[in-house]
């Protein structure tokens, strides 16, 4: 199993880098992700799109849909993008200490 380092904490991670143990995500876990998505900073923006994320996992076991995402948190999709170069998917879903979703969010 693939183990994600940084600053001395290590996080066991799949082939995709996301993390294996939802349950241990912390918003320090999400900073830590942070630099591998190319996000140097987490803006409020990006906290209200990672705790709807992970609000939204934690209720029903998946990801939301984009459009849900984009709906909720009232953001539009570029904007997304530019908050969370990876994208919504990889980005985003990993720094929410999210498994890799299945299909598209």
């Amino acid at each position: 199993m693939p183990v994600f380092e940084v600053s001395g904490r290590k996080y066991d991670v799949d082939e995709d880098g996301f993390l294996q143990d939802p349950g241990i995500w912390s918003q320090d876990v999400a900073l830590d992700f942070a630099t591998t998505e190319g996000v140097n900073e987490l803006t409020s923006n990006h906290w209200k799109v990672i705790n709807y994320l992970r609000n939204y996992y934690l209720q029903f076991g998946i990801a939301p849909m984009i459009r849900k995402l984009c709906k909720e948190t009232g953001f539009k999709l570029n904007e997304i993008y530019q908050m969370f170069p990876s994208g919504p998917a990889k980005g985003a879903c990993k720094l929410a200490g999210l498994p890799k979703p299945t299909g598209c969010v």
